[in-house]
């Protein structure tokens, strides 16, 4: 199993609510993009800002919202992808080399997202 450590919130813009967060909680930025912002919560527990027209797959819903777990390569992001599929977890993306990593999704029974990421080397 994957280790817990991401959650990710859809945003109208990943700037200003970086922004907000970070005179909010009072944490630095540790990664950011023009549409995507990562801010420790402590814990190795990390909050994700992600500019809503930026999300892959689409998201259909405003103030949807996304769990991610870390795997340590595409090959156990594959192995989970395989697992949750045979205990009948509905995937929305099935593995995909994308430019953050090796990912899938799932979804819950309310439709909200299970994101497992090999991140890509920095």
């Amino acid at each position: 199993m994957a280790d817990f450590n991401l959650v990710v919130l859809y945003v109208a813009d990943a700037q200003a609510s970086s922004a907000f967060y970070q005179m909010l909680l009072g944490c630095p930025v540790a990664q950011s993009s023009p549409k995507f912002v990562v801010l420790p919560l402590g814990n190795g527990t990390m909050l994700g800002l992600w500019q809503r027209d930026a999300v892959v797959p689409l998201s259909s819903e405003a103030g949807s919202s996304e769990i991610s777990w870390t795997a340590p390569d595409a090959e156990a992001v594959r192995a989970t992808c395989e697992a949750w599929t045979t205990r009948g977890v509905r995937i929305a993306q099935p593995p995909t080399a994308m430019p953050f990593g090796h990912t899938f999704v799932a979804l819950d029974p309310d439709g909200h997202r299970l994101r497992v990421l090999a991140p890509a080397a920095v």
